[in-house]
């Protein structure tokens, strides 16, 4: 919870900008103070405190800023989302307080009904049996994800967390001045500097490198599906990690369009997020593909009428995609490769699509998870809501 207590703002200025300015910070502070509850006296004391008939905030700094409010009708409509917002806040911390004071109530019974049995013990009593451990939700959503790839004829992909810059930057279409080679981003194995720069190590900062090291491998026609682990040097906050998972897909043969990548990605949001998801694609840049383009799914919460998780706007951005650039198969059939793969990989001949999404994001959404951190917490308590 924030040290600083927040208390309802004198409006010197009752125009539009400065009444959705005031709004906004009432719902910044309720977040954060909600996210700070722990029990059942706090839940109480804050509901008093937000949501109290005359005296709390929601309901007494609504009417202060209505009755400034130049635009009454907006101020009015901010209100509403406000209300709506706050109380759903409101109600899934409150969920999450019980479950969690419920499972420590079962350990605590637990705990007093072995203190008072310290001096029986009966042998003839079967021994006690462990309790059968379920996946991790980044593990049963990383499955789920890849499963709708399989189903479509898609193999596994699985490589290597220590790559060199070739696989993961220059087979890629990133030129040795591109931003994302920089330290800032990318975490780097010490002592490579007397090495060539492709052969460089470092920690692969996405599942890319495994379809270079694929069709290296192999001859196209290729539908891969490449789940794992990835690296970058962020700073740990609500929804960014340095240690994140990616699904990545990968779809190389003769007369390969931009229709078959949105027909495949519209079937996968469908099937991860039920029939009546739509998809809705932008023009976007990444280095491999081209065109590349940001894919937005219908929010799956409201319907795509607008709410606080899909921020008001009914849609919520979910990938990258992309035709595959000819300078990545082009980069195949070089000197550096001298195994034959130039005339496989003849951007005359074939094409392709590649695509990746973020596991934890996907994950986020699915289980109203509010914090990145919380899956590499290890705490029992907010694991044991998966069982």
């Amino acid at each position: 919870m924030s040290s600083t207590i927040y208390e309802l703002p004198e409006l010197k200025d009752a125009s539009d900008s400065n009444i959705a300015t005031a709004f906004d910070a009432l719902l910044h502070a309720f977040s954060i103070e909600v996210e700070g509850l722990e029990s059942l006296e706090a839940i109480e004391r804050f509901r008093i405190r937000w949501f109290g008939d005359k005296a709390g905030l929601v309901n007494r700094g609504a009417s202060g800023f209505i009755r400034y409010a130049q635009n009454k009708q907006l101020a009015g409509a901010s209100f509403k989302r406000l209300k709506e917002d706050t109380e759903q806040l409101f109600a899934e911390r409150s969920d999450i307080v019980h479950r969690i004071l419920k499972v420590e109530s079962v350990v605590n019974a637990s705990f007093a009904a072995d203190r008072a049995q310290k001096n029986f013990l009966d042998l003839t009593l079967p021994g006690t049996r462990r309790s059968i451990g379920v996946e991790h939700p980044l593990t049963r959503t990383m499955r789920e994800m890849t499963a709708v790839f399989a189903a479509l004829g898609y193999s596994v992909g699985v490589g290597p967390e220590v790559e060199t810059d070739f696989y993961n930057f220059e087979a890629l279409n990133f030129p040795p001045n591109h931003p994302a080679r920089d330290t800032q981003d990318t975490l780097v194995v010490a002592g490579q500097e007397d090495k060539p720069l492709r052969e460089r190590l470092l920690m692969r900062t996405h599942t890319s490198p495994v379809q270079i090291r694929t069709m290296v491998a192999n001859a196209p026609p290729l539908r891969i599906v490449i789940p794992g682990k990835v690296h970058r040097n962020d700073e740990s906050d609500a929804t960014h990690s340095p240690i994140f998972h990616q699904v990545e897909g990968l779809c190389v043969d003769t007369d390969i369009t931009f229709s078959d990548l949105k027909g495949t990605l519209d079937h996968a949001m469908k099937a991860l997020f039920g029939s009546s998801v739509r998809t809705r694609f932008f023009p976007s840049y990444f280095p491999f593909t081209e065109p590349s383009a940001d894919v937005q799914i219908s929010c799956p919460f409201c319907g795509g009428k607008g709410c606080r998780k899909c921020k008001h706007s009914g849609w919520i951005e979910l990938l990258g995609c992309g035709l595959v650039d000819p300078a990545v198969f082009a980069a195949l059939g070089g000197p550096r490769m001298a195994n034959g793969l130039k005339p496989a990989y003849d951007t005359k001949k074939i094409s392709g699509f590649a695509f990746g999404m973020g596991v934890e994001r996907i994950a986020m959404m699915k289980y109203g998870v509010g914090d990145i951190g919380q899956f590499y917490s290890g705490d029992l308590r907010f694991l044991s809501q998966f069982m």
